[in-house]
């Protein structure tokens, strides 16, 4: 389907929130995927260094399970944002470079792993659920930090330790110890798969690292995207991965 112009643009916060209502009912927490998908993406957003006029980049990586480290492909979008900055509406500032970003991979993915939140939001439509409705697909939020609720019980300090995230009493993310003693990530059903196979997706993908590797490779070239557009660096003058 094509989505409404408020689900990309609203008009204003009112629109916005009714764009977001209505997207939470459209969201699936059932699995709808692969058994073992094949092809997932990762997907960051990174804002203009400080003072530097406003602007989102939206970078898309494309891996496939044979090999996970390096990229199949690539998709960056840029541009300045016409949503204003309002916090539990900041996926309208990215999701439309989000969505150029991910239409700009040369396959479409069986998952993607978004770096933000889920359903774990104030009105169930964090980035993650945002984007996987309109593009009906399985995605997962993966969150460094809590947008609402808290989390109950005690989380080990071990890899692959969790912990429940209540919100108003509902379970609406995992706390998760991705890495031994480092802060833990808040793992949320986006659309079409269920918590249980988010918290184990995003563990298969964590490769020693803090953050798993979709998401961790599209954060890394987002913020390099930032720097060669911003003159510091040059990100499309040579390889990226070689070897």
């Amino acid at each position: 389907m094509t989505p409404p112009e408020d689900w990309i643009r609203p008009a204003n916060l009112d629109a916005a929130r009714a764009a977001q209502r209505e997207i939470a009912t459209r969201a699936e927490a059932e699995d709808r995927l692969p058994d073992a998908p094949f092809l997932v993406a990762g997907v960051d957003c990174a804002g203009a260094a400080r003072g530097a006029p406003d602007r989102v980049r939206a970078m898309a990586v494309l891996l496939s399970a044979e090999a996970r480290s390096r990229p199949l492909a690539t998709g960056l979008a840029e541009g300045e944002p016409a949503f204003p900055y309002i916090p539990g509406f900041l996926g309208f500032r990215e999701i439309p470079f989000v969505l150029e970003a991910v239409r700009g991979l040369p396959q479409r993915p069986d998952l993607i792993l978004v770096d933000g939140h889920g359903v774990s939001h104030p009105r169930g439509c964090g980035i993650a659920t945002h984007l996987g409705v309109v593009l009906d697909l399985p995605t997962i939020g993966v969150a460094k930090s809590i947008l609402v609720g808290r989390v109950e019980g005690e989380l080990g300090m071990e890899a692959g330790s969790t912990a429940p995230l209540v919100w108003k009493g509902r379970r609406i993310a995992t706390a998760l110890r991705s890495k031994r003693g480092v802060q833990p990530l808040f793992v949320s059903t986006g659309h079409r798969v269920s918590q249980e196979s988010a918290v184990r997706s995003v563990l298969a993908w964590c490769a020693g690292y803090r953050l798993p590797e979709p998401t961790r490779l599209a954060d890394r070239l987002a913020g390099e995207a930032r720097r060669a557009i911003e003159g510091r660096a040059g990100l499309f003058g040579g390889e990226l991965f070689p070897g």
